[in-house]
């Protein structure tokens, strides 16, 4: 091959090159312009955007603490039905208890008596008995004494 025809091959490589480079010269220019464009717009409008922002978190924020309070308030009548319940079980329980020990207390209380009484000593009642008939004797012994 000739000079020439090298030398056009080279020129129109390099000119196909240089036509590519700007070719993506220009398409970064235009990325570049479209981000301060947004930039721009984003600045302008980011204001109203937050502000549109916060009154929907505001609106989200009632209707959560609304919400949650009216699951407290079911929870807390839940708990207040429940500690009804249990108060009016351990009210039944706590009778029936007394009952039973009512019942092992007179049953105890008979089988020490008996058991005193077996061995020879005396129950309250007997003693009680015997202090009747002492004062008893006691006030008819003060009389006879006072007639003589």
């Amino acid at each position: 091959m000739s000079k020439v025809a090298v030398k056009k091959k080279v020129e129109a490589v390099a000119e196909e090159k240089a036509g590519l480079f700007d070719d993506v010269k220009g398409y970064a220019r235009k990325i570049y312009l479209a981000g301060l464009g947004a930039y721009a717009k984003a600045g302008a409008e980011g204001a109203e955007y937050f502000k549109e922002l916060v009154k929907a978190g505001e609106g989200v924020e009632s209707k959560g603490k609304k919400l949650v309070d009216e699951q407290v308030e079911a929870a807390n009548s839940q708990i207040e039905s429940v500690k009804k319940s249990v108060n009016s079980n351990v009210t039944s329980v706590k009778g029936k208890v007394e009952v039973q020990l009512d019942k092992i207390e007179k049953a105890f209380d008979t089988r020490v008596a008996s058991a005193l009484n077996r061995i020879g000593i005396p129950s309250k009642q007997d003693v009680e008995a015997l202090s009747a008939k002492l004062d008893e004797l006691s006030a008819l012994l003060e009389h006879v004494a006072r007639t003589k």
